[in-house]
């Protein structure tokens, strides 16, 4: 298990049933535990901590840190835990805390070096400069929306192991400005920010956040859907995506390393959520919100995660062999974006795929691997073996499969398209990613994809 999760087990056992409990942890994770069992009111929930790496080391490597010391507190580590498991829980074992969790609404006056110090010293930005947040430039965000100040947007946190926080549209509205976003795009980040979900993510996988906007608000706003979308050479596409980086957080309680954020390496697309809006003029195929159930009139906002990509060129004689090759070496459990500009997206409507979900099935049908690698990947070994062996389908058929035998890469709804791009060359390429699985978000039925229209 994860160390959150051994962590929240242990205190609901200690807690609940008076059961003495140990959580065992790799020890790169010992700040993070000390910080989820302190937020979650029992920082004296017992623990003990094994050396890292764990993963890829043999049963008698393995064996030798369990046979050894804590390298937290250089005790034997099984002394450490037999004796949590057999000494009686006393009332400080058991004696909650709680939290002053109101923040204050302005700091004290000062020079703005020494403001633009202040906050990159509390963590509240992504370290680089940012507008400070005047109460007039809060007033004047605020003035794009007809939503109350003190209306809540949502709530948010940073794993599911973490309580969630609760934020208004003015605290959405603060970190609008910190990101220099204009007026015009608030609505924008409030729809962002009503979906619960964050842009802060603390896996250790490094997931950062695709946006997408559809729908007439790309053209109002002047967002970029053609040349360099993905690049910084949009204020609208840079701003939108670097408020929802620093509204994630700071309204869910902070993204600090080692204590709320566990990415081994962080993921640079972080800075901007890799946000653009499709570009529904030059795409032969429905754009994706119409694909979601909305009307082409309404404007949307859609958040998924990514991990990386990559790119290529023009689809060629050999496109079929090249995608397979390149979506093929690809995780599974992560999913699969399709990025293409609209010269691909043209040259795949003139091979026949008509739509959208034409091209996703030819994904799901072709892009095959051998059951043995598709099981040997970590996130479908640690997140997916179980639900396949509870007879889910169709892991389960692919858990029944032969090391040999080739099964789909990707379901169908873990493929998505979109089509972005000034048609300057025929470039295309695969991210890493999908929408946050269902069962990790604070409410299952959250959609991803959000009308932008009640923030007006």
């Amino acid at each position: 298990m994860c160390a959150p999760e051994v962590s929240g087990h242990a205190i609901r056992l200690e807690a609940e049933y008076g059961v003495p409990t140990v959580g065992v942890h790799a020890d790169v994770f010992s700040r993070l535990v000390d910080s989820v069992v302190r937020v979650n009111g029992m920082p004296n929930a017992r623990r003990a901590y094994v050396p890292t790496p764990v993963l890829n080391k043999t049963p008698d490597e393995l064996r030798e840190y369990v046979e050894g010391a804590d390298p937290t507190t250089g005790r034997p580590f099984m002394d450490v835990v037999l004796d949590s498991l057999t000494r009686p829980l006393a009332d400080d074992d058991l004696r909650g805390v709680g939290f002053d969790r109101s923040t204050p609404r302005f700091v004290e006056p000062d020079s703005e070096e020494n403001l633009q110090l202040a906050f990159r010293r509390q963590r509240w930005t992504d370290f680089l400069p940012i507008v400070l947040p005047t109460e007039e430039r809060v007033e004047a965000m605020l003035a794009a929306t007809s939503r109350r100040p003190d209306e809540v947007v949502g709530r948010m946190r940073p794993t599911g192991y973490r309580e969630l926080w609760e934020y208004t549209v003015e605290k959405v509205a603060v970190n609008a400005v910190m990101a220099g976003a204009d007026p015009a795009y608030f609505p924008v980040i409030l729809a962002l920010a009503s979906t619960g979900i964050t842009a802060r993510q603390s896996s250790t996988s490094s997931m950062a956040n695709l946006v997408v906007v559809n729908g007439p608000i790309r053209n109002e706003i002047m967002m970029n859907s053609g040349l360099g979308a993905l690049g910084p050479y949009n204020h609208a596409n840079a701003t939108i995506g670097r408020a929802y980086g620093l509204l994630s957080q700071n309204v869910q309680g902070g993204s600090v390393p080692g204590e709320s954020y566990m990415g081994a390496q962080g993921n640079n697309f972080g800075y901007n959520s890799v946000t653009f809006a499709e570009n529904e003029e030059a795409s032969p195929w429905d754009p994706y919100h119409v694909q979601q159930g909305f009307d082409r009139d309404e404007s949307t906002v859609t958040t998924l995660y990514v991990w990386g990509n990559n790119w290529t060129e023009g689809l060629r004689s050999t496109w079929q062999e090249k995608m397979k090759a390149m979506l093929g070496g690809q995780d599974p459990y992560l999913g699969c974006i399709l990025v293409l500009d609209p010269i691909v997206a043209r040259e795949f409507h003139q091979l026949g795929f008509t739509t959208k979900e034409k091209l996703i099935e030819w994904v799901h049908h072709n892009v095959r691997i051998p059951a043995s690698r598709y099981w040997e990947t970590f996130s479908m070994r640690n997140l997916m073996k179980e639900v396949a062996a509870q007879g889910v389908e169709p892991y389960a058929g692919y858990l029944r499969a032969g090391p040999d035998d080739l099964i789909p890469s990707f379901e169908l709804d873990r493929i998505n398209v979109f089509v972005v791009g000034g048609s300057s060359n025929g470039q295309w390429s695969s991210f890493n990613g999908r929408p946050l699985d269902p069962r990790f978000r604070n409410n299952p039925t959250d959609p991803v994809t959000v009308s932008i229209e009640p923030w007006r």
